[in-house]
């Protein structure tokens, strides 16, 4: 096995760790909406999650790990999509939140300061900013 072979897979285990976080959000309140499904859908392409890894991680997201990307670009963008999942079925619960901080501390964003980035996160795709914008803001308010 070569060096790029096992840094795919090592990247791939995260984007299937990552996707196991969106459906976990996605699955809080035990319905997964049109509006959900469709960005699972858009998620896993992105991902390249194949449909037999997609069938399997709907059925038991929690068995996958998060496994937080070394970039804090990349970790950024996940808190990102994961926000973003959260506003899918039009409905943010509380459930929901509690998740998101859980999965952004595993994203190793510093525990004393997750409940702000999370609120913040929120408040940013509540108001349709983009990932350029998220990223700076998040930066922002997560400067140590």
């Amino acid at each position: 096995m070569s060096i790029s072979d096992l840094y795919s897979s090592g990247k791939h285990k995260q984007e299937i760790g990552h996707f196991a976080s969106i459906v976990k959000i996605a699955k809080t309140d035990n319905v997964i909406t049109e509006g959900e499904q469709k960005l699972l859908d858009r998620a896993a392409k992105k991902l390249h999650i194949s449909e037999s890894e997609y069938e399997n991680i709907l059925k038991s997201p929690e068995k996958y790990p998060v496994n937080s990307p070394v970039s804090y670009d990349e970790r950024i963008e996940r808190l990102y999509r994961l926000t973003k999942m959260i506003f899918a079925d039009g409905d943010v619960d509380k459930n929901e939140v509690s998740l998101m901080r859980k999965i952004a501390v595993a994203l190793q964003f510093p525990l004393d300061n997750v409940e702000k980035v999370c609120d913040e996160a929120i408040h940013l795709v509540m108001n349709d900013n983009d990932l350029d914008d998220f990223t700076t803001a998040i930066k922002n308010v997560n400067a140590i």
